[in-house]
C-alpha cells in the first residue's frame, strides 16, 4: 500500500534516450510542459534547443540574483568603511580643538594629559567597536548565505530519485 503511494509521487521522464525517474510536478507545471517530441527530427532539435535556452536563463537569472546580493553586502561595507573613517576625521577635529582651546602654560599636568590620552583611547575604542560590530553583522549574513546554498545543494541530492527502494531503481535503469 506505501509503495504505490510512493509510485504515484513519480513519473518516468525519457530525455533524449536517457531514462529516469523524477518527482511528479504540480498541475500547473504539466499544463506548461512542451508538446511530446515530434517524429520531425528538427523540430525535435528546436525543442532541445529550446529546453537548454531556458535552463540557462534560469541558472543565469540565479546566479544575478546573487551577484546582486554580494554587491549590496560589498556597498554595506563601504558605507560602513566611510562611516568609521568620519568618526576618525571628527575625532580628531575634536582633539584639534581641545587642544587649541588649552590655555597656554608651559606644562601641562599629567592628570589632564592622562585624561585626554584616555578621553583618546575611549574614543578610538568606541569607533572600532562600531566597525567590528558592523563587520560582525555582515558576516553573520554572508555565513547565512552559504548555509542556505549548502542545503539546498543538499536538498538537491537528496531529492535524486536513487534514494528510492533499489528494487525501484533496477527496475528503471532495466526499463531501457
Amino acid at each position: 500500500m506505501a509503495t504505490s503511494e510512493w509510485e504515484d509521487d513519480w513519473e518516468l521522464c525519457n530525455d533524449d534516450g536517457f531514462v529516469y525517474k523524477r518527482k511528479k510536478r504540480c498541475p500547473d507545471a504539466l499544463s506548461a510542459a512542451p508538446p511530446p517530441p515530434l517524429s520531425d527530427p528538427q523540430a525535435e532539435e528546436n525543442h532541445r534547443k529550446e529546453r537548454k535556452r531556458r535552463a540557462l536563463i534560469k541558472i543565469k537569472e540565479k546566479y544575478q540574483r546573487e551577484i546582486d546580493h554580494w554587491e549590496h553586502l560589498s556597498n554595506t561595507l563601504g558605507a560602513l568603511e566611510e562611516t568609521a573613517h568620519q568618526q576618525q576625521r571628527r575625532q580628531q577635529q575634536q582633539q584639534e580643538q581641545a587642544s587649541s582651546s588649552l590655555p597656554l602654560v608651559d606644562s601641562p599636568s599629567p592628570e589632564f594629559v592622562c585624561r585626554t590620552l584616555v578621553d583618546e583611547l575611549l574614543l578610538q575604542a568606541e569607533a572600532q567597536e562600531a566597525v567590528i560590530h558592523d563587520v560582525s553583522h555582515l558576516c553573520d549574513v554572508a555565513e547565512a548565505m552559504c548555509n542556505v546554498q549548502d542545503e539546498q545543494l543538499k536538498q538537491s541530492f537528496i531529492d535524486l530519485p536513487i534514494w528510492g527502494s533499489p528494487r525501484e531503481l533496477m527496475a528503471s535503469l532495466c526499463d531501457e
